[in-house]
């Protein structure tokens, strides 16, 4: 990336830090501040498609921790609904609050700081979908890029018999939390060989990464157009070029973010697919929110929150 684009993104992030830290010092201003926040990112949100069943077990955001997660921690345990699956326990924080060391990290590293806020409702829909096609990462390699708290990563390789699976993110916090959820989950993924990695898009030295993956995996990473040529770079690096090989992306329009980073793959030589209604149960829930469901999700938007099918492939 050019200095422009690092200026660009860093200057948000610190007007995004700003913003939460005069929110603490006015409680009545909170509420208006982290929503201006949460539209400049991303909409986060408590609700979602709820399609991988949920519950915080261990809360213990008030006492001391001796496993080295953070206070602001709490475990989660995801009970994936197919028969004889196992649990899976994920270590993810819960305090919402925005904290300097993360926006520290963020500059210098040129990332965002999504992936340590939540497991985002295009992620539940990705690892969905990919419990429901299951056969398809039989036997292969797959790489999960910007992985967040990685849920369908992890879903793959407790339920789809994938021979490897890599989750991935450029900021190493996110990565740190992945490691230690590999290692709390290791008895969930069989023969699966699961790893994390430290992976920015535009990074040069990935040459023992070229030509390696059946699959890629991405939910909701197209949203920052500065992003999009590393990622389409990336995406084209990875994918093997000995047989079928193709990157599942489940992404959101997000106004014209997505178009313009699929106007990107194609002047990489990716081709690409986009698919509305691709799973029964997805769509359903979809069409509720925006009717007679309404109130469980009140800012529901087709464009901002229902996430599209895209298969790209060489």
């Amino acid at each position: 990336m050019d200095n422009t684009t690092n200026d660009k993104a860093s200057s948000l992030r610190w007007k995004i830090l700003r913003r939460a830290l005069l929110s603490r010092s006015s409680p009545s201003d909170s509420e208006k501040q982290s929503q201006i926040i949460i539209k400049r990112i991303s909409r986060r949100t408590s609700h979602g498609f709820n399609l991988i069943p949920s519950q915080v077990i261990d809360d213990e955001r008030d006492s001391n921790k001796r496993d080295g997660s953070s206070t602001r921690d709490a475990r989660v345990c995801y009970t994936l609904p197919i028969p004889d699956a196992p649990q899976l326990f994920l270590t993810q924080r819960v305090d919402s609050r925005a904290h300097l060391g993360d926006f520290e990290i963020c500059n210098r590293y040129n990332i965002d700081n999504t992936g340590l806020v939540c497991n985002w409702p295009s992620e539940d829909v990705l690892a969905h979908y990919c419990l429901s096609h299951a056969d398809t990462f039989r036997s292969k390699k797959v790489i999960e890029l910007g992985s967040g708290y990685g849920l369908a990563g992890f879903v793959i390789a407790a339920a789809t018999g994938a021979s490897e699976v890599v989750i991935s993110d450029g900021n190493p916090q996110v990565v740190d939390y992945t490691q230690r959820n590999i290692e709390a989950n290791s008895g969930a993924f069989g023969n699966t060989v699961v790893k994390s990695m430290t992976l920015h898009w535009n990074q040069e030295d990935t040459t023992n990464l070229a030509d390696t993956f059946d699959i890629i995996i991405a939910s909701d990473c197209t949203f920052f157009k500065d992003f999009h040529r590393d990622l389409a770079r990336i995406v084209k690096h990875l994918l093997s070029k000995a047989g079928s090989s193709e990157a599942i992306f489940l992404s959101p329009k997000r106004g014209n973010s997505l178009d313009l980073f699929l106007e990107v793959a194609k002047e990489n030589g990716l081709r690409f697919s986009v698919t509305e209604n691709y799973d029964q149960e997805v769509w359903k829930r979809h069409e509720a929110f925006l009717s007679e469901d309404r109130d469980s999700w009140p800012s529901y938007e087709k464009g901002h929150s229902y996430p599209l099918l895209i298969r790209i492939t060489l």
